[in-house]
């Protein structure tokens, strides 16, 4: 079984970074991710999709020197569901991605940063995955399609973008 989720958008607001009497540090924020297609009519349509976000400890530190309002980033993660009572009593489900996983990419166009600022990992992070490491690359000259032709991007096939 596998519950992974990969984004790609634009933070809304700079990260609410909280220290809990344990000592664990938790941030919160939101990224808008935007979805374009055709209506009907054929007119283009684009829907923004928001995805609260929260990271701990390590992560949640750098989140909050490193990410602010309108910067782009990839967040790494799983999905996962919070029930609670608000204030009134009343039961409230939330859903949210714990990510276990960030790079900044750059900010959103108009910014101070356009070119963007890759936030490398250090040794000490803590993700269980490496979207940095590539799957080996076969020899191109060995790499083969299932009709028995040669093609120089056959292991790039299993891409996920």
């Amino acid at each position: 079984m596998v519950n992974r989720v990969i984004l790609i958008g634009n933070l809304g607001k700079d990260p609410e970074v909280r220290r809990l009497e344990n000592g664990a540090v938790v941030a919160k924020f939101s990224v808008a991710t935007n979805e374009s297609y055709k209506d009907k009519s054929g007119e283009w349509q684009q829907q923004t999709e928001w995805h609260d976000v929260i990271l701990w400890r390590n992560l949640a530190e750098r989140a909050e020197t490193q990410l602010k309002k309108g910067a782009q980033v990839y967040v790494e993660g799983k999905l996962t569901h919070r029930t609670w009572q608000d204030q009134e009593g009343n039961n409230r489900r939330t859903t949210e991605v714990v990510g276990n996983y960030f790079r900044l990419l750059g900010r959103k166009e108009g910014g101070s940063d356009s070119g963007g600022g890759n936030y490398f990992p250090s040794s000490d992070d803590e993700y269980t995955s490496s979207p940095t490491t590539t799957p080996e690359k076969k020899s191109e000259t060995t790499a083969s399609v299932p009709n028995g032709e040669n093609s120089p991007n056959a292991a790039d096939d299993d891409l996920p973008f």
